[in-house]
């Protein structure tokens, strides 16, 4: 009779024991699902977290032959046109916001330029915006500036004038003037300009940016390749622009 007792002991012993191991096995593997998806997220690659109504512009769609022609959305203010040809509305509005160096640019593209500065900073890269938002004035005395400086070269006035509008925009059709565009250098201690724009040139448009003037296309867009000129147009049609190797111009199908 004892000896059943016993027995009857250790059974119920041994089946708390099971259950115990059970209980400890099943929290073990929950814990090392947990683990290992917190690695996988700290090691995943994650799109920009860029904050502001425009992050991923939903109407900024490419249309379906991919020749960048017929875009019903060419008139929203991140992509409408600023060239030679396409001089900026007058009664365009412009809300500017100011950097830390005194530099300003249109509201709208600053979270776009802050969170690409802080991604180039964290991949060793440290750019400043050497020139934004202009005011018409300002864009004149640096266009009146580059032209006397061809004809004290030498040149004629209308030799000089063709010269300086490689370079410079025609007061009322400069990027500038529209707040969209920024001309970034790097700070001269960390990084040189060229470091700056090979970054800029690989990753500019996961933030929206392109390359304004590039190598190339200066038939199209009537400015010599900068490398320094950079322009906000959305993350969608930045990137279509990037994949195709194509300008603006080209990319809204305005081609003079």
């Amino acid at each position: 009779m004892q000896t059943n007792m016993r027995q009857a002991k250790e059974r119920k012993k041994n089946i708390r024991k099971s259950y115990l191991f059970i209980l400890l096995l099943v929290c073990a593997v929950a814990a090392a699902y947990v683990v290992v998806n917190i690695i996988d997220n700290q090691t995943s690659y994650h799109p920009p977290n860029i904050s502001g109504p425009e992050a991923i512009p939903q109407n900024a769609q490419s249309n379906s032959s991919g020749n960048g022609k017929g875009y019903a959305n060419e008139n929203e203010w991140y992509l409408i046109l600023v060239n030679k040809w396409n001089p900026i509305e007058a009664n365009s509005n412009i809300e500017v916001i100011e950097l830390s160096n005194g530099e300003r640019v249109d509201e709208r593209i600053y979270p776009y330029l802050q969170e690409m500065f802080d991604a180039a900073r964290k991949d060793g890269i440290y750019p400043i915006v050497a020139s934004g938002y202009r005011t018409e004035e300002e864009q004149t005395r640096i266009y009146n500036e580059k032209l006397s400086a061809y004809m004290a070269d030498g040149l004629s006035y209308e030799e000089a004038k063709n010269e300086t509008e490689f370079w410079v925009a025609v007061p009322g059709s400069s990027e500038h003037q529209f707040g969209l565009a920024v001309d970034i250098n790097a700070d001269g201690v960390h990084s040189t300009d060229y470091e700056v724009y090979d970054w800029l040139a690989n990753n500019a448009h996961l933030y929206g940016f392109i390359t304004r003037y590039p190598f190339g296309k200066t038939h199209l867009t009537g400015v010599e390749n900068e490398p320094w000129h950079y322009r906000y147009v959305g993350i969608n049609a930045a990137t279509e622009i990037y994949n195709q190797g194509i300008c603006l111009e080209e990319y809204l199908g305005k081609v003079n």
